[in-house]
């Protein structure tokens, strides 16, 4: 039996050829609130999926401060670029 066809609008992005991917921004929900819950869904997915286990490590933790790390350091890069040339003599 062949797979039954999901509609465009119900595929994960990595699912969505590149062809169609104009398509499927289109029908994304860009509002506030379109992006309010995106944020949720994706903050519960993480929580579920690393903070909220029975046998839990410092996987989860560590990619958040990983991240956070990572952001200071792309906010800050303007201000260090200008201080890698210069001579401290």
């Amino acid at each position: 039996m062949a797979p039954v066809p999901v509609p465009l609008k119900d595929m994960k992005l990595l699912d969505v050829k590149l062809g169609q991917l104009p398509t499927w921004l289109a029908m994304r929900d860009f509002t506030p609130g379109g992006i309010g819950g995106a944020l949720r869904r994706g903050y519960e997915r993480y929580y579920n999926k690393y903070i909220n286990v029975k046998k839990g490590g410092l996987g989860g933790i560590s990619m958040v401060l990983a991240g956070y790390i990572v952001i200071s350091y792309m906010w800050s890069y303007s201000h260090l670029k200008h201080d890698r040339r210069r001579k401290y003599h």
